[in-house]
């Protein structure tokens, strides 16, 4: 199925495995690729040197495409940019919107650039600064997400911008990619489907707890983070919420203390870094500290399987996936439902 992203990025199927932080490794991301889709490594959660050795890792196992993606606001951004570009990374996706110069610099090295966005007027701005294509996400999506359904925020920016769309929030199978090109985009892109293969190297009780999952069991907080964030119902996320502000800032520079320490961030880093989320983002002080919490709650959950002290950044579908294929099964099956479900549009 060859569509404006396959030729852009020279995948084989129209699909994107988004960049989850602690999730979206070198495993998975090189397993979606020899699948035929667009694995993203997730580097948010690395070391610049952790992201080379992660790249290089990727490159070692498979030689399909695969891409990066990136914190725009992050104060080492440039160094990213930097390695993906030495390292001959196909593909760079932001979280954030890029600036136009970091989009300039990794275009000039011929590398794609494809921010995700959640509103219109992003797609608009970045389109305008000269990336290569679009990921757009409803708010059916896992962890920050908008209000705005993929069903009415996808044909808005079909219909604004001129470049390669895809579609996030709320696609598991064949039938929403079908239903994605129907509305003008050029493929999907999927998280918590991702996730739940047996190539993610999430542990078995969280994947455990997301199949047991229904759909109204995927709630959108803002206890973590200031953020409204989708994720898994749990004891934690109602604690969160009983919490008052004091107990809540607490936390936050405890865990902020913590991920200093993993990721090898000073403390001048980690506040240039909060000084540009907060004016990105229009974050008052508390949001951005009680930000620093949600990579250690993430790490908590998707590497340390705790689910009773991490939070599980989920999407809608997780109510409606009751099964761990490989990324090769799963790739393959929503490729032959997509064709079968095409077979049997009505034409003419």
């Amino acid at each position: 199925m060859d569509t404006a992203l396959t030729a852009l990025t020279g995948v084989r199927h129209p699909i994107v495995q988004t960049g989850m932080g602690w999730v979206a490794g070198p495993r998975l991301v090189s397993a979606v690729a020899d699948a035929g889709a667009l694995g993203i490594l997730a580097s948010a959660t690395m070391s610049p040197d952790r992201l080379r050795a992660a790249v290089r890792e990727v490159a070692s196992r498979t030689d399909a495409p695969f891409g990066v993606n990136l914190r725009a606001d992050a104060g080492d951004a440039a160094e990213r940019v930097r390695i993906i570009i030495e390292e001959g990374v196909r593909v760079a996706s932001f979280a954030l919107a890029p600036t136009r110069e970091l989009i300039a610099r990794l275009k000039d090295a011929g590398v794609v650039v494809i921010p995700s966005v959640g509103a219109r007027r992003h797609a608009e701005k970045v389109a305008a600064w000269g990336a290569d294509a679009v990921v757009v996400q409803g708010g059916e999506g896992g962890g920050h997400t908008g209000e705005v359904a993929t069903s009415v925020l996808l044909p808005q920016v079909v219909d604004a911008v001129d470049i390669p769309v895809v579609a996030a929030g709320g696609f598991h199978d064949g039938r929403g990619l079908v239903a994605a090109l129907a509305y003008g985009a050029a493929g999907i892109a999927m998280g918590t489907r991702f996730l739940l293969t047996s190539d993610s190297t999430v542990p078995d009780a969280v994947k455990a707890r997301y199949l047991a999952a229904a759909v109204t069991d995927v709630t959108v907080t803002t206890a973590v983070d200031g953020l409204p964030h989708r994720m898994l119902r749990s004891e934690l996320v109602d604690a969160l919420e009983r919490s008052g502000r004091a107990a809540a800032l607490v936390r936050a520079v405890r865990h902020a203390a913590a991920f200093r320490r993993l990721s090898g961030m000073g403390w001048a880093r980690m506040a240039r870094d909060g000084l540009a989320m907060r004016r990105g983002r229009e974050l008052t002080w508390s949001q951005v500290l009680l930000a620093a919490t949600t990579p250690m709650l993430l790490k908590a959950s998707m590497v340390d399987g705790r689910t009773d002290t991490g939070v599980m950044a989920s999407g809608q579908v997780a109510g409606v996936i009751d099964d761990l294929p490989s990324c090769a099964e799963l790739v393959d099956r929503v490729m032959a439902q997509a064709e079968a479900v095409r077979a049997r549009l009505p034409v003419g």
